[in-house]
């Protein structure tokens, strides 16, 4: 398998100061996924983010793995709600704005 757009977790660990346990049980709940190739462990180049995000949420508000889960969901949903309201209001406008005709 080839590592190029893979991260170490050995070097995320150091850098975020945290177990590689850490990491193993946020794959265990489903919140990353984990690649293992030649007995070394790897996340994806696009799930840096998430840990980034995961790894705040425990050391500056002192959640456990339940709390990032339930956190992780929420904002997932405000995430939904916002751009159905984004979408909502974009077709109200076409109604209510004079200059635009309903025959186009």
């Amino acid at each position: 398998m080839n590592t190029k757009n893979l991260i170490p977790l050995k070097e995320l660990s150091t850098h975020y100061e945290v177990e590689m346990s850490f990491f193993s049980q946020l794959d265990e709940y489903g919140l990353i996924e984990i690649a293992k190739v030649k007995e070394s462990l790897y996340i994806s180049e696009e799930t840096v983010t998430l840990v980034e995000k995961i790894v705040r949420m425990h050391h500056e508000l002192h959640l456990n793995f339940e709390g990032i889960d339930v956190a992780l969901n929420l904002l997932g949903q405000i995430q939904e709600l916002r751009q159905e309201l984004i979408t909502t209001q974009n077709r109200l406008r076409r109604y209510e704005d004079p200059d635009q005709s309903h025959f186009e």
